[in-house]
């Protein structure tokens, strides 16, 4: 199970059935970031797509040379959008796919519109999700409930993109769901009640141990987006914000024009194409005489030269990029650590004290009123009363004492000893002891064999920490393949603002050929 592989896969169906000729992606808000997680546009160029456009941009030239690939969600804004393109065309041919189901009464609206003929292709091809790693997807939703209950468009929308990942995975699961949060069971149904109505699209191949969709809820364990996650996707993602993939580092002090933004990509930054680089580097390196300053020029090197220098300058690249994040990280951390010592001396000098005394106290009374408040939040959305499962296992101040030091004795890095409550509960799971009563099956009986297809879906939003716990699990558990999914992948600021919207707390978040006219999905 691969979300980013399938994506790129109906990407790649698109474009390849427009047929040779220069061409015009248009996309909408969010489809744009779907593409752009999975593709880069270099890689898109080079299928001919020469040009990226919104749907909803009013200011398009008329391109007759240039074919339209439409790549959108299927939302009324969006079709009113292309029932308007169709009635005044400005490419030549469209070819039109939305991310999801599309209701015969919208086709037939389309149908209607393209007066001109003009449009050749109409399929849903379900990428209406961000995969932002193979076995990582977000749906990038800030604020989907409001105390414990869904707010009503969210719902719907994690409806849509867990049913587009299993179609897009090819998947139609046994679900279980968090028995404690009534948001899982909602979830559960909404997404049952799509498998019933579309039985057609989810009759894929029966498969001897059924796949398996898990429904959990933020929070059961609101601890794991507090931490520093000491890895490095999450450490980016917590000191300089991983938006779809990408790091502004427009701030840097010193930065090149050329790295203002990077990706940060699994799929584009493997540790086997670092290693590669690595090796071209080390014989660049032993084949030149910087004495001089020049490469010793003969034929064998040369030729060895010129195969590997497109690899030494794309690994010279990435290097840039790690090299200036992981220089941006350093200088927060000190600069974090400086200003933290910084108030410390403030607040220790007498005379400071004297003279700014009453400055420093409403400051403290401010921070105070407002940690106050957030701890209040987080009691309220993760509490012990909220939670189904026993987060927290030492009852007494000499238990927890005990069982700090047993975790730490052997560690071999102290600070990435943590393990999200999920990895218990996938653990569980996959031993085949993850209770029912906890963790009750949707309108059937229990699963006897051991799951080797699970997808797990978080209620309030994922971790990195939780999306590397899964990656470790694929790689430790031969035969079981794992993908997880949250409404946002979340850092401690994004975290905590949905921890107090919730809590109440902020105020703030198909084909067609003349007058025929039909779809196709896929």
């Amino acid at each position: 199970m691969n979300v980013t592989l399938a994506v790129k896969q109906y990407i790649s169906k698109m474009i390849e059935i427009s047929g040779p000729g220069m061409k015009v992606l248009l996309m909408d808000k969010e489809t744009t970031s779907i593409v752009s997680v999975v593709y880069t546009q270099s890689e898109i160029l080079q299928k001919e797509v020469y040009l990226f456009e919104r749907i909803d941009s009013q200011n398009r030239d008329n391109m007759k040379h240039l074919k339209a690939i439409c790549f959108l969600r299927p939302t009324k804004e969006n079709v009113e959008h292309l029932i308007q393109e169709l009635r005044r065309p400005k490419y030549s041919v469209y070819f039109i796919y939305f991310s999801n189901v599309i209701s015969k009464s919208e086709i037939k609206a389309l149908a209607e519109a393209d007066e001109q003929e003009v449009v050749a292709e109409v399929q849903e091809f379900y990428g209406d999700f961000i995969a932002v790693n193979p076995h990582l997807f977000s749906l990038n939703l800030q604020g989907v409930t409001r105390g414990r209950s869904w707010e009503p468009s969210m719902l719907a929308r994690c409806t849509q993109g867990l049913t587009s990942v299993l179609l897009a995975l090819k998947k139609c699961p046994m679900i279980r769901y968090q028995l404690s949060s009534d948001m899982s069971k909602r979830l559960a149904e909404s997404v049952k009640q799509i498998i019933t109505k579309e039985y057609e699209l989810f009759d894929f191949r029966k498969t001897e141990v059924p796949p398996l969709l898990l429904i959990l809820d933020r929070s059961d364990d609101a601890i794991t987006p507090l931490l520093n996650q000491w890895t490095y996707q999450a450490m980016v993602h917590e000191l300089l914000g991983l938006n779809n993939n990408r790091i502004d580092l427009s701030r840097v002090p010193g930065v090149s024009k050329d790295l203002r933004e990077v990706v940060l990509s699994a799929e584009n930054d493997e540790r086997e194409s670092v290693r590669r680089g690595e090796d071209v580097c080390k014989n660049l390196l032993t084949h030149h005489d910087f004495r001089r300053g020049s490469p010793k020029v003969d034929s064998v090197h040369l030729d060895a030269f010129v195969d590997n220098y497109p690899q030494f300058k794309k690994m010279s690249g990435t290097v840039s990029k790690h090299v200036t994040v992981v220089g941006e990280l350093s200088r927060l951390v000190s600069e974090r650590h400086a200003s933290w010592t910084k108030v410390k001396q403030y607040v220790g000098c007498a005379s400071n004290a004297q003279l700014h005394g009453w400055e420093l106290v409403a400051v403290k009374l401010m921070r105070s009123l407002l940690f106050a408040q957030m701890v209040q939040a987080v009691v309220e959305y993760g509490g012990k009363r909220i939670r189904g499962s026993d987060l927290i296992t030492p009852t007494d101040a000499v238990s927890i004492t005990k069982h700090t030091k047993g975790l730490i004795n052997g560690v071999e890095n102290v600070y990435t000893q943590h393990q999200p409550l999920l990895h218990d509960t996938l653990d569980q799971m996959i031993k085949g002891r993850l209770k029912d009563s906890q963790f009750p099956y949707l309108g059937a009986s229990s699963l006897r064999d051991r799951p080797q297809d699970i997808l797990v879906f978080m209620i309030g939003g994922a971790t990195y920490e939780e999306a590397l716990t899964v990656y470790n699990l694929n790689r430790s558990t031969p035969g079981v393949r794992i993908v997880l999914g949250g409404s946002n992948i979340h850092n401690t600021k994004s975290f905590l603002e949905e921890v107090m919207s919730a809590t109440g707390h902020s105020g703030s978040s198909s084909r067609a050929h003349g007058g025929g006219f039909h779809s196709s999905r896929r």
